[in-house]
């Protein structure tokens, strides 16, 4: 047995990777044609055309009662869709939901989901439902002859291989499906709107698409809301097939109240609710008091808004919520469908409406040929039953006195088979003469069909009046009002976050080690707040609640956070090193608060600096932003605040106690950089560590200058002393005294200090 070859005569043998792209690719048009694509006659994926002909075979029409939807699902399952009943269950679910469906197909009774949860439907042992009037759309003529018929999957019984739509139910109803490689989203539309468009182009088959959109002006949700798109974005979709439509909640005002009474497709109220009491939460919407769901079974959407005060913009503040919020979404529309071929194709409107008129042309068609052989075949009977009463005594003798009465009426008469065995199933009842009236009635009415279907069939004019005609009487009975409203905005925009925080005076305490912390109002002295063992006082800065917060590292980055942000200065901060990212072995140097366009200087203790405006620090990354260039072996100074007057000059002072003042004017301002030498110091003694910059301020006239040694050491220059130290920038400067000759840090004398601050 084991020298013995295995025989493999008339094998298909095929490579691994060949077999596996045919395997893939059987597996992936599966998924399009039978699962995922809806077909463009009636717009129905396969499980939902089975759904509804199951309940159609099971008697659930729009005028009986309803039955539990496990019955439905398990013929479904049983009968045509070997698949999950879960999955089965939830298609159902999707068509009764006239939230999710422009016009619902199955009428469901008991918890079918709401808005705010569409998944929370009862299961199926506890709902029932029945089919709603519109879905005789897609069932009338089905047993018309319209439609081609094939075994279901185990061969027992037939299903229908589409059904024979009226409408185009692909648009009113729009669908959303996912296949492998390929996925579809067509919105839903107003059914009045598409049937005046489909009429037009009976009409016009060489219109345009500018013209069928005078018909069809863009997409109708269940949901309502505002539809906010240009013209023009609807008209490159339509055109394409594929893009993207901006949906928008619509509200009204009811006294000071904010009441919003529809939300964009598929959104949930609880949602929007959520999400703007989280900003609440996170005081990044002071404007809004108070927040609340009104919403009940005669307002099914009902978000109150209010505001703080009758003073609030309502149309910036709903602006900002459009732009934070899920009261403002996009909407894909990518319209691919399984065509009259049976293939998937991506499709625009008029391409849509032209397909589905070719659909529609064959279905009459076929239901007249269908009818017209009904009509027929009647008529032949009739023919021969006439035939019989007119000899009613032979045909009765031929019957009584004959052993084969069939082919004896057949010769005598000249009868076909059927009209034969039509005779002799007569019952003796149907011999009275009025029959014979009947006979001849029937007769007349049948021939007037005959000829009418003929002369339709045979006048292509008077086929496209008869599909006008049923256009028109459908859209009559089934048609509504557009619920989405059309109306072209321009985007929506956030409010600046800076505006929605209210201005309160504040002061930024910075560490040694770096903790910052914020103290309301600005009479705080950082000097006696309580550090953590081993911290202590680095740096201060006053503004307002509303401003950005700056803080320098030791490589020259800045970092920026809204001040209301920082911990309370009641406790010791928090480190920012868990707020930003600053390189490793980084250290903060110092914090800049006030208004954007405030000057503050910037320098190195290598006595490089240059000024530059809050605003050009500002920086949205957690890495911060490169901005003052620190030379190798240097460190940033702490910063400070820079107020100009008129003749104001710029002090510099270096730690053997050289002292340089120079005007202000002759240090540009620069957005970012190394910044131009303020006080010359030898490269030599800076590399050794002998000599470099201790601090650089600001002084206006009459302001008094001090020069620290330490916290407890300092001596002061009057204003008039310091003419004696003016010179040009980058010079060495004076020594300014001979018994305080080292210097840790320059401040402008207290006394003036709240006019610059």
């Amino acid at each position: 047995m084991k020298n013995q070859e295995l025989n493999l005569e008339g094998v298909e043998k095929l490579s691994l990777k060949e077999y596996s792209e045919r395997a893939y690719l059987d597996y992936s048009m599966y998924v399009l044609l039978d699962r995922a694509l809806p077909q463009i006659g009636d717009g129905l994926k396969p499980v939902q055309r089975r759904i509804i002909y199951a309940m159609s075979e099971l008697g659930l029409s729009a005028g009986q009662k309803p039955k539990k939807s496990a019955r439905t699902v398990g013929d479904v399952i049983g009968k045509f869709h070997p698949h999950g009943d879960s999955a089965c269950y939830e298609a159902m679910v999707l068509m009764a939901q006239e939230f999710s469906y422009r016009y619902a197909i199955i009428d469901g009774q008991g918890n079918w989901g709401s808005t705010d949860d569409p998944k929370s439907f009862a299961a199926m042992r506890y709902t029932e439902s029945k089919l709603k009037p519109y879905a005789k759309v897609l069932l009338q003529e089905l047993g018309d002859g319209t439609v081609d018929w094939i075994p279901n999957f185990d061969g027992t019984i037939d299903e229908p291989v589409v059904m024979p739509a009226r409408l185009p139910n692909i648009l009113l109803n729009g669908t959303t499906g996912i296949a492998v490689g390929l996925s579809t989203d067509v919105p839903p539309h107003n059914l009045g709107e598409v049937a005046d468009a489909l009429i037009y182009l009976i009409e016009e088959p060489e219109t345009t698409l500018g013209k069928i959109m005078k018909y069809v002006k863009g997409p109708d949700f269940p949901t309502g809301g505002e539809l906010v798109s240009s013209r023009s974005d609807i008209r490159d979709i339509y055109k394409t097939g594929n893009g993207t439509l901006r949906l928008r909640a619509t509200y009204e005002k009811e006294g000071n109240d904010i009441i919003i009474n529809s939300l964009p497709y598929q959104i949930s109220g609880n949602k929007v609710l959520e999400q703007i009491a989280t900003q609440m939460r996170n005081k990044k919407l002071p404007l809004v008091e108070d927040l609340r769901d009104e919403s009940d079974h005669e307002h099914p959407i009902r978000l109150v808004v209010t505001p703080k005060s009758k003073r609030v913009d309502t149309e910036e503040l709903m602006s900002h919520l459009f732009s934070t919020t899920s009261l403002e979404r996009t909407v894909r529309i990518n319209m691919n469908i399984i065509d009259l071929e049976g293939r998937p194709k991506s499709f625009g409107l008029l391409e849509v409406l032209s397909e589905w008129l070719i659909f529609r042309e064959r279905t009459v068609v076929s239901r007249l040929k269908h009818r017209l052989k009904i009509v027929t075949d009647r008529l032949h009977i009739l023919d021969g039953l006439f035939i019989a009463y007119l000899n009613i005594d032979e045909v009765i003798h031929i019957i009584r006195t004959e052993d084969e009465p069939k082919i004896e009426l057949m010769q005598r008469f000249s009868l076909s088979e059927i009209q034969a065995d039509s005779i002799l199933n007569l019952r003796l009842k149907y011999l009275a003469k009025l029959e014979e009236i009947k006979i001849k009635n029937e007769q007349d009415g049948l021939n007037s069909e005959k000829y009418n279907i003929e002369e339709i069939l045979n006048d292509n004019s008077k086929l496209k009046d008869l599909i006008k005609n049923e256009i028109k009487s459908d859209a009559e009975a089934y048609g509504d009002k557009r619920k989405t409203k059309i109306i072209e905005r321009e985007a929506a925009q956030a409010i600046d976050e800076t505006q929605l925080i209210s201005s309160e005076p504040v002061t930024v305490i910075l560490s040694q080690r770096g903790w910052a912390r914020a103290a309301k109002g600005h009479d705080i002295d950082p000097h006696a707040m309580n550090y953590k063992s081993g911290d202590g006082y680095l740096s201060v800065a006053y503004g307002r609640s509303n401003q950005l917060a700056m803080f320098l590292d030791s490589t020259g980055r800045v970092y920026s956070m809204l001040a209301n942000l920082l911990p309370s200065a009641r406790g010791q901060g928090e480190p920012l090193s868990g707020r930003f990212k600053p390189p490793d072995g980084a250290e903060f140097c110092g914090v800049m608060l006030g208004n954007p366009d405030d000057q503050w200087l910037l320098s190195s203790d290598a006595g490089y600096g240059f000024i530059v405006k809050l605003i050009d620090l500002a920086s949205t990354y957690k890495a911060g932003k490169a901005i003052l260039k620190v030379p190798q072996g240097s460190r940033p100074n702490v910063p400070y605040p820079m107020k100009i007057k008129n003749g104001a000059l710029i002090a510099a002072v270096s730690s053997i106690g050289k002292l340089l003042v120079f005007s202000a004017e002759e240090l540009p301002e620069l957005a970012k950089g190394k910044g131009n030498k303020l006080l010359n110091i030898p490269t030599n003694k800076f590399k050794l560590g002998e000599e470099k910059l201790a601090g650089v301020v600001i002084i206006n006239e009459g302001d008094a200058l001090q020069i620290y040694r330490d916290e407890l050491n300092f001596m002061t220059l009057k204003w008039k002393d310091l003419q004696n130290f003016i010179g040009d920038r980058a010079h060495r400067g004076k020594n300014y005294s001979k018994k305080f000759k080292r210097a840790t840090g320059l401040a402008v004398d207290k006394a003036t200090k709240n006019d610059d601050s």
